[in-house]
């Protein structure tokens, strides 16, 4: 027998005293994503809370369209949509007290909205006319992150840190499918968990990691079952029904602030839109996908559901189109104007206490500015 075959056959045992440390039972999600619309339960739920995420999805679709046509405008450099996703966006806003903190990534500009922070701002990004372009402290939305789940470790270092001071805090971290494929998702999962930190991880699984499948990224059951392997509880919800998903958050977000320790939410859902308007859908996925998504799609759902119980009637419809279109003309009006950019700005925001470095650089650049504008003086005349 050769090493190799001497190793394969080796199956340690535990000793005897051995236990696991979590029964593994509660941990795992269900089979199917959770629903409420169209079932039993729908009954149960609160008509005022239908009614307004009824009126934030139908914004939230038009502040898609509006910011779309904005890039074929060249008044934004790129934008992610996610239509198709707004229940997923419009429930993580919702569920948050305005102490709770939202990690968004470059997708989640609607979820940043719909928490209350000026559109403008959140777009400004996107523009390439700041880094962020709004305050993340006062609003409690941390910047638009690029960069793959990068954003989820410094979440859950926000909860801990929150935990630690004794504040009632909870984080709520936003992630496509494509980013559980980062390191950094592994490794805020483990320190969550570790930690028993007050954070909820929402995976919008679109489907696409751009233009590579899911069934490409990971052979798991669903991308909620890794977090059996982390000890936090793992749910799956359909992410195109604003009820199921607003009250898998909200659970989720109650058993953190009570100090059970993370979640892990897959909310499965659908990326109407290509990843961004540089990219070709069409290369990697068809037509008829795309129609079966839009018999789902998530105003049509809950649209239904309000018609059904007689919680929405033709004026009801009327007035939350109405309150979208008059946000995206705001939105127009707005981006259409240039705006004025200090160049100095640059300097700004970098560090607390600038380095000497940059001190250097901000001195030559106001050095060339200046001499810059001493020679269009000269040449004009003055």
């Amino acid at each position: 027998m050769t090493v190799m075959e001497q190793r394969g056959a080796y199956r340690p045992t535990p000793p005897p005293a051995w236990q696991p440390r979590t029964d593994p039972g509660p941990l795992l999600p269900d089979m199917r994503p959770y629903r409420v619309l169209g079932t039993e339960t729908a009954a149960q739920a609160d008509p005022a809370l239908l009614r307004r995420l009824y009126a934030e999805l139908v914004r939230g679709r038009r502040y898609n369209v509006q910011a779309t046509a904005l890039t074929k405008q060249g008044r934004l450099a790129v934008y992610p949509s996610s239509t198709g996703q707004e229940a997923c966006e419009v429930a993580a806003a919702l569920v948050l007290e305005e102490r709770d903190w939202l990690f968004p990534s470059y997708r989640d500009t609607l979820a940043a909205v719909a928490r209350g922070l000026d559109p403008v701002q959140a777009l400004t990004l996107l523009r390439g006319d700041w880094h962020t372009g709004y305050d993340p402290h006062e609003h409690r939305v941390a910047p638009l992150c690029t960069p793959l789940a990068t954003q989820l470790p410094h979440a859950v270092g926000l909860a801990h840190a929150a935990r630690l001071k004794g504040d009632d805090v909870v984080a709520l971290a936003l992630v496509g499918d494509g980013g559980t494929s980062e390191g950094d998702f592994h490794e805020a999962l483990n320190f969550a968990a570790v930690w028993q930190a007050p954070v909820v991880f929402l995976v919008q699984n679109n489907g696409f990691a751009i233009s590579v499948p899911l069934a490409k990224q990971t052979a798991a059951p669903s991308l909620a079952h890794k977090a059996v392997g982390y000890g936090m509880p793992g749910r799956l919800v359909d992410g195109n029904d604003a009820a199921a998903v607003h009250e898998v958050l909200s659970d989720a977000v109650a058993h953190a602030r009570e100090g059970g320790g993370p979640t892990l939410v897959e909310a499965v859902t659908y990326r109407i839109d290509a990843h961004t308007n540089a990219d070709d859908a069409t290369r990697y996925r068809g037509d008829a996908e795309v129609d079966t998504w839009r018999a789902h799609d998530p105003i049509a759902l809950l649209e239904h559901e309000l018609t059904e119980r007689g919680l929405l009637d033709e004026d009801g419809k009327r007035a939350a189109h109405d309150a979208a279109e008059a946000m995206a003309a705001d939105l127009r009006e707005r981006m259409h104007q240039d705006p004025v950019l200090d160049p100095m700005d640059l300097f700004a925001h970098v560090y607390a206490e600038p380095t000497p470095q940059l001190r250097e650089q901000q001195d030559r650049l106001r050095a060339e500015l200046a001499a810059g504008a001493e020679a269009d003086a000269e040449g004009t005349g003055r």
